[in-house]
């Protein structure tokens, strides 16, 4: 069961990512939930998640832009 956790809450962020935004805000916002949720469903600590995620999905989006 533990797997599919983790399994689900991987595809979950990716999915969360791949809604990039249009703006630095939706950006931030979009990957913030994103990574939040991801450390929820793993057991972590969701300030990090929420971190991670919105940094990550802002350097996605200005690294690949076409793709957002």
């Amino acid at each position: 069961m533990q797997k599919f956790i983790r399994i689900t809450a991987l595809a979950a962020m990716v999915a969360g990512l791949a809604a990039c935004g249009d703006t630095l805000g939706e950006q931030a916002i979009l990957g913030a939930g994103a990574g939040a949720g991801t450390a929820v469903a793993l057991d972590g600590d969701v300030a990090t998640g929420a971190l991670v995620g919105a940094a990550a999905n802002v350097a996605y989006c200005r690294k690949y832009p076409s793709r957002c």
